[in-house]
């Protein structure tokens, strides 16, 4: 059963053969609204959690307490009415981010000694705090994963959005400009949904956190993958040296002891299959080229 505060979702039809599957159900909560998500629960008769409702980088920014209401308040929600069905739910798993950590401010070392370089960082870690307070007052056990650039096909919000934006740009046929460069661990969707699901199947026994793995590259790294999958795109695709706030890699250290052994997309394999299933739904008129509005680049 997958919940969502939207009625729709055109991004399943990306990344689904079936979108409209009978074994998939779909309900509309607000995870603001403790008692509709208990509810939610209940009717459905939940064992498992993987809590991903969040608010991204700059809707955290336009709007803060919006942002917190859903990233720290939701998050508060979801383990609540875990911690009040503990027999039949025994973990709970979340997303946190990389932007959890420290602002880098030139220290290239991931650290949480000071502040995260965003609030919707601020509002991760105490996602992850809210985790560990859970165990130590209610032995309620968690796995949260801190992805740090996932790409791949309906990736189209966020600050680490930009090199999914480049790679339907090429698949459209349009110029496209990435905001930032310096490096980043890049992470298909579908590896970062299978960790998911596999620390959905795990059995914790502490309120774990770890960093997902992914490839150590560069932006224009990424713009070069791009162009390799998409030779006309050559010239057309760029980026800025401005970095982002977030570590550009951090170690995974106990991931495969907590949820098992990941299977990992190179980004050449990843890149050139986004850009194939973007060009599909394209032709399908499953996908709007109209969103890369207002982000689109004169060609260099």
């Amino acid at each position: 059963m997958a919940a969502d505060l939207a009625e729709g979702s055109p991004r399943l039809a990306l990344v689904l053969e079936d979108e409209h599957d009978e074994n998939l159900t779909r309900e509309v909560v607000d995870v603001t609204d403790l008692l509709a998500l208990e509810q939610l629960l209940d009717r459905h008769g939940i064992t498992r959690i993987i809590h991903l409702a969040a608010l991204q980088v700059p809707f955290c920014r336009a709007d803060p307490p919006l942002g917190a209401a859903v990233n720290v308040v939701g998050t508060v929600n979801v383990f609540e009415a875990a911690r009040r069905r503990r027999e039949t739910i025994g973990h709970v798993v979340y997303a946190s981010s990389i932007a959890a950590y420290d602002s880098p401010n030139g220290v290239p070392e991931a650290s949480m000694a000071d502040v995260p370089g965003t609030l919707y960082g601020i509002y991760k870690r105490a996602t992850e705090h809210t985790a560990m307070r859970y165990w130590i007052d209610d032995s309620l056990a968690s796995i949260g994963l801190r992805p740090h650039t996932v790409y791949g096909p309906a990736r189209d919000q966020g600050l680490t959005s930009a090199p999914t934006m480049a790679m339907l740009a090429a698949a459209a046929e349009r110029p496209y400009e990435i905001p930032y460069g310096g490096r980043a661990q890049f992470q298909y969707a579908p590896d970062v949904a299978r960790a998911f699901v596999q620390a959905a199947l795990a059995e914790p026994r502490s309120a774990a956190v770890h960093n997902l793995r992914g490839t150590p590259c560069s932006v224009a790294e990424v713009v070069d993958a791009i162009i390799a999958a998409s030779p006309g795109a050559e010239g057309s695709i760029s980026w800025t040296e401005t970095t982002l706030a977030f570590p550009p890699t951090v170690e995974s250290d106990g991931l495969d002891a907590s949820i098992g052994r990941l299977e990992e997309t190179p980004l050449s394999v990843g890149g050139a299959d986004t850009i194939a299933r973007f060009r599909v739904a394209l032709a399908d008129h499953r996908l709007d080229p109209s969103i890369l509005d207002g982000q689109e680049v004169a060609a260099p």
